[in-house]
């Protein structure tokens, strides 16, 4: 196996017997056969657009199949097994309807005429051929960049797959992933091609971005701030983590009544803060820090937890009967839930013993999203033109749980007191219950959202431009990026799509970036690399 798609990846330079985050060579051989299946529908998919043929069971099917590859989300051999054997079926439809519309059909070899094997030892054979670094091609940088937008549509695919669910969706951002995972499989395009079809990943993320925040305030209203508790009220519990906003409507409306209080862990905590969504009164609080630290934690939690999107790393036997999964998620001898039914879940909560008691603990305030942050822009900007606010700090993106990493902790904490920190995604476990006080009645650490919230959090920062009749570079504004898997990869282009620039990124950089596009995008972009708190605060601040 080879893997390199996240920022824990072994030595930081690729995953090659098992991966860090528990993945078995197998899988890792799965997910890239699943891939180039997925290159061959894209070919096909591709040459239909040219003669106004567009299938929507392909269009769905490619972001799910893609998001099933992403980090910690599925590792059941069987589930890509059937994904494969689909993604051809698909194709050869495809092909017919193609064909019948005057399109080329007429590929010889390749994934577009790939045929899998009847077995899944032979299906792992057949993958050893086919990984990344099979991708045609000699130039190191042109790889590079096919890498990059692989694992940048793998996180577009994540949120265009939360978007369908909530009924968003917009043929551009399949357009998008249909083309560039053709392209990966073709050897004619050149450096500069393969440079704006990497920006371009960033496009197609943004607007899979604006189509979920359209599907989240649209069915559960805009975001407003809301104090969240961290301690735990005595009672049955159910503790939610990930993503998924569906999953914990359904969980609540099925829950309600049955004396079982409801918690949220890692990215789940913005949640708190969508009207439809806390008006359930046993929707209580949050519990934890981060889904990376999920293997600590879990044990000690005594109800059920049901887990959504990419949050399963490693789970313990020991308290595995305890835990379930839904959405894409799936392990080998995990319950899923795949029909929205959570009857499973609740029954397990109620057999469990729960809190004892009551725990009072700290309290967090999250919703600060683009409608509440533009709410009081006035504000914002009079405190600019005044002084008291002296700069903004983007602290935003995932981060991992490497023992002895703080430097995102220690750069908010130092943040001077006229300064004010926005933060989202999951990083943010790392200072999200900072007293940082406030500036004028506005707080100091404002919570943006989850991950793709990254889309209001370019929406806040294009409104203060246009008041201040700036560019977004021009703003008092830094961003200080942690990236962890591909959704902040994609969230990442988007920036870079943008023309934003001077962003620190870390904790490490991407192991696939050469050293040739590295330098292209500090060129570029003026992208580099965290050093430490007190040296960036100072290079930024002077």
């Amino acid at each position: 196996m080879f893997c390199y798609q996240c920022e824990q990846t072994a030595k930081g330079t690729g995953c090659t017997v098992q991966g860090v985050c528990g993945k078995q060579p197998e899988v890792a051989a799965l997910q890239d056969l699943l891939l180039y299946s997925l290159m061959g529908l894209s070919q096909m998919a591709t040459e239909g657009r040219k003669v106004a043929v567009t299938d929507r069971e392909t269009n769905v099917f490619t972001v799910k199949a893609a998001f099933s590859t992403l980090t910690n989300v599925d590792f059941d051999p069987d589930r890509f097994v059937n994904l494969i054997g689909k993604a051809v079926a698909l194709r050869d439809q495809l092909e017919e309807k193609v064909r019948a519309a005057g399109g080329n059909v007429g590929f010889s070899d390749g994934p577009a005429t790939f045929s899998p094997s009847s077995t899944l030892d032979g299906l792992i054979a057949q993958a050893q051929s086919v990984g990344l670094k099979s991708y045609p091609g000699d130039n190191p940088d042109i790889l590079s960049l096919k890498h990059t937008v692989l694992f940048g549509i793998k996180g577009i695919s994540a949120y265009a797959d939360h978007a369908l669910i909530l009924g968003k969706e917009d043929d551009k951002v399949f357009s998008y992933i249909h083309e560039a995972m053709a392209a990966i499989q073709g050897n004619d395009l050149g450096l500069d091609d393969w440079v704006k079809l990497t920006l371009r990943c960033g496009e197609a993320a943004l607007k899979a971005m604006e189509l979920l925040d359209a599907g989240n305030t649209g069915t559960y209203g805009h975001p407003v701030p809301t104090r969240v508790p961290l301690g735990h009220k005595k009672g049955k519990a159910i503790l939610v983590s990930g993503h998924d906003l569906l999953d914990l409507e359904e969980l609540l409306k099925q829950s309600e009544g049955k004396g079982i209080y409801i918690y949220t862990h890692g990215e789940m905590l913005p949640t708190h803060g969508y009207p439809k969504l806390k008006k359930y009164k046993h929707f209580y609080g949050h519990f934890g820090t981060a889904w990376q630290n999920q293997i600590k934690e879990f044990p000690n939690f005594p109800g059920a937890i049901l887990m959504t999107t990419n949050c399963i790393q490693r789970p313990k036997v020991e308290y595995k009967d305890n835990l379930f999964t839904s959405g894409m998620v799936g392990w080998p001898g995990l319950s899923h839930i795949s029909d929205l039914n959570f009857k499973p879940v609740i029954d397990k909560a109620l057999e469990m013993p729960g809190f004892p008691e009551d725990e009072k603990g700290k309290e967090v305030t999250v919703g600060f999203a683009r409608n509440a942050v533009l709410g009081v822009a006035d504000k914002v900007i009079e405190a600019v033109k005044s002084g008291a606010i002296r700069r903004f700090f983007l602290v935003a993106g995932c981060d991992g749980a490497k023992p002895g990493r703080n430097y995102y902790t220690e750069f908010v904490e130092k943040v001077p007191k006229d300064c004010v920190v926005l933060t989202l995604a999951c990083g943010k476990y790392r200072f999200f219950d900072k007293e940082l006080g406030d500036i004028g009645g506005i707080p100091r650490l404002l919570d943006v959202g989850q991950c793709n919230d990254a889309y209001s959090a370019v929406q806040i920062a294009g409104a203060l431009a246009q008041a201040f009749n700036v560019g977004v570079n021009d703003l008092p504004l830094s961003l200080i990026i942690s990236w962890y898997e591909q959704k902040a990869v994609c969230v990442l282009l988007a920036l870079l799509h943008l023309g934003i620039k001077g962003i620190r990124l870390g904790p490490s950089l991407p192991a696939f970036l050469t050293p040739n596009v590295l330098e292209t995008l500090v060129r570029a972009f003026d992208i580099k690399p965290i050093t430490t708190p007190d040296a960036d605060l100072k290079a930024i601040l002077g």
